[in-house]
């Protein structure tokens, strides 16, 4: 039985309207504001709740911030008595873990909450819907999928910390989500044939097949050894004979010396260049290289290939209408994230680098791409 797959997106209980005052700030009773829209703290805390159970920490319970008390004392408890002659792990570590825990854990679930109000927020203004029985029939569908019976889908929902309507909720933005993207990429994928065209001409070399050769090679450590490997050959030895006798390369010499489908670039350059100056059939001289002298022999050549307009044309639509969307998705991305962090606020100690006064983001280049190339979706870590 394979476990439903769900991300961690917004609590489903009623998010009341507290409206923030004139004067600005975040109510008492939330962690932050979107739009002047409050994150109840009972909601941020039932969300650290079902992220600890989906973390893999053990305990899977929320670090018992600020002191850490339990959750030091529950580390303890794991690590058991050390053994004979071992240092006990001190206090202080444990303590540290609980806390880089805990920090983890809040900004994981801030961020998921901001960035969920944020889509709920974009698809209002873009007048984008999702209607409750699209919602129940996605959340049918993926039952259906992942869980044989009723008990197992009750079974995982008492593991996972949530009810139905959390998983409802977790549907209707995924779905939300998806819809603003289609809106945005709507008609980015019209190309016309004067474009392909032009994007043909621009990218021939990319669209083409590069001449190969077939050799067969002796590589020697020295030249000397080079040219007593060449007279051998010259004089009829054949080169299974002669690469087992006087070739270092490991990859060729217990083949007669084989290297196929050699294309221009691949070797070191001043082999490249001798290989692809040479007639078929002709022995070649010693060819100095960084990693020794070489002696070859082109066998086989297969001249390049160009693909015509007509072959590739499909591919370049579709290269074109992607790239288009692509552009499109980053740009709105740009957009979207700088709009709504304006419009979004938080408490102290529960700031996150989605809050116009929270701390600035440091992603990764791997995470930098993955923004600039994704419509905006919640990313968390899924239930296990």
């Amino acid at each position: 039985m394979s476990k439903l797959r769900l991300s961690l997106l917004l609590c489903a209980l009623a998010l009341p309207a507290l409206l923030v005052a004139g004067c600005g700030g975040v109510p008492g009773n939330a962690v932050a504001t979107v739009d002047g829209e409050a994150i109840p703290k009972n909601t941020f805390d039932h969300w650290m709740n079902v992220a600890a159970k989906q973390s893999g920490t053990q305990p899977a319970t929320v670090p018992d911030a600020p002191e850490y008390t339990r959750c030091v004392a529950a580390k303890k408890k794991a690590a058991g008595t050390p053994k004979k002659g071992a240092k006990p792990t001190p206090d202080s570590t444990y303590e540290s873990q609980c806390k880089q825990e805990y920090e983890a854990l809040r900004t994981q679930v801030l961020n998921l909450l901001i960035t969920s109000q944020w889509i709920e927020g974009e698809a209002l203004e873009q007048n984008v819907k999702v209607t409750d029985a699209q919602v129940k029939k996605l959340l049918a569908d993926q039952k259906k999928q992942s869980f044989k019976k009723d008990a197992d889908y009750q079974k995982y929902l008492k593991q996972s910390g949530q009810a139905e309507e959390d998983l409802l909720m977790q549907f209707r933005v995924r779905e939300l989500s998806t819809k603003i993207q289609d809106k945005v990429v709507k008609g980015k994928d019209k190309v016309t044939d004067a474009q392909v065209a032009e994007y043909y001409e621009k990218n021939k070399s990319r669209y083409a097949t590069p001449e190969t050769r077939d050799m067969r090679v002796v590589l020697t450590r020295n030249e000397a050894n080079a040219e007593k490997a060449r007279a051998a050959l010259a004089d009829g030895d054949s080169w299974s004979e002669v690469a087992k006798q006087y070739s270092i390369d490991d990859t060729t010499k217990d083949k007669g010396g084989k290297l196929t489908g050699v294309a221009k670039g691949q070797s070191e350059a001043s082999l490249d260049k001798a290989v692809f100056a040479a007639d078929k059939g002709e022995l070649s001289q010693p060819v100095k290289t960084q990693f020794g002298y070489y002696v070859f022999e082109v066998g086989k050549v297969k001249a390049a290939k160009q693909q015509s307009l007509e072959q590739v044309k499909a591919t370049i639509k579709q290269t074109i209408a992607t790239e288009r969307q692509q552009k499109a998705l980053q740009s709105f991305v740009t957009s979207f994230r700088k709009r709504w962090r304006e419009k979004t606020e938080c408490r102290d100690g529960f700031k996150s680098p989605e809050c116009k006064n929270g701390p600035k983001a440091t992603p990764t280049p791997a995470a930098q791409q993955q923004q600039q190339q994704t419509a905006p979706t919640p990313t968390p870590t899924p239930a296990r």
